[in-house]
């Protein structure tokens, strides 16, 4: 069970109200990422119109962490140029949620690896 001190309330609010959580049935790229054997997948899903990302949406399966790093990551790149989302690491991530507890970096990882994969596969 994950302890609740762990999380910021940024983090809480992105699980409990995550933004960008859906799909888009015909996304310009999308990307994987995770093993679904240890627990968390993250699906990324991108509408791009010339340079600019329109829509972004996200399907996680895995802990808070995971879904509320999807979520953020999400509203980080929205609305943002290729290049711009380009540079979003998973630091990024991380320090917009205020810091992540260390057992749980890997779930910003997810993020911003399968923003990466979506951006590469348009």
């Amino acid at each position: 069970m994950e302890s609740n001190c762990d999380y910021t309330k940024a983090v809480f609010d992105h699980f409990q109200n995550p933004r960008n959580m859906g799909e888009i049935e015909d996304a310009d790229g999308v990307g994987t990422v995770g093993n679904p054997s240890c627990g968390d997948v993250l699906k990324v899903m991108l509408k791009v119109d010339g340079d600019k990302i329109e829509d972004v949406k996200f399907q996680t399966f895995g802990c808070a962490a995971a879904i509320a790093s999807s979520s953020m990551m999400t509203t980080l790149v929205k609305g943002k140029s290729l290049g711009e989302a380009k540079k979003v690491t998973n630091k990024d991530v991380a320090a917009a949620l205020g810091q992540l507890p260390p057992i749980k970096v890997h779930c910003s990882n997810l993020a911003a690896d399968a923003l990466q994969k979506a951006i590469g596969d348009l």
